[in-house]
């Protein structure tokens, strides 16, 4: 028996489906100069690893060995563990700890913004990863913060 032609198979796709292969290029790191605030340093930024939203599939795997192999030894991490599911990635944090990351778990909602005692306690630790010469990232959902 036929399908009726009025339906459509994109009509069936579903966001829960994998696909056969995931996205195949390298994550894509932009390093902030951080020379403007007397720092000698680089600040990473990034999208979130393993992501698979939408149009965006990531494969978790290949998304943190390219971080390892970038020297990576701090991750701050600001989607919430809601958002880690969503996202389909919500061992991320453990896999980092795995890896042997250090990760600075900060959830703030998307599109949302710390308060001020959360600013401070990034920026402490963030200092501290910096004076200490520490290779570090910050990464959300999309590579895009407002602070």
């Amino acid at each position: 028996m036929k399908p009726p032609s009025s339906i459509q198979a994109s009509e069936f796709d579903s966001s829960d489906e994998e696909p056969i292969e995931d996205e195949q290029t390298p994550i894509q790191i932009s390093w902030l100069p951080l020379s403007r605030v007397n720092c000698s340093q680089f600040l990473g930024l990034c999208a979130l690893p393993g992501c698979k939203f939408k149009n965006v599939r990531r494969n978790v795997e290949k998304d943190t060995e390219e971080l390892k192999s970038c020297g990576i030894q701090d991750i701050f991490v600001f989607c919430t563990r809601g958002e880690l599911s969503k996202y389909r990635v919500p061992n991320l944090l453990d896999l980092y700890q795995q890896c042997g990351i250090i990760t600075h778990h900060h959830p703030i909602a998307d599109g949302g913004t710390p308060d001020i005692a959360c600013c401070c306690e990034i920026m402490e630790e963030l200092a501290i990863c910096l004076k200490n010469n520490r290779k570090t990232l910050i990464q959300a959902f999309k590579g895009i913060l407002q602070l």
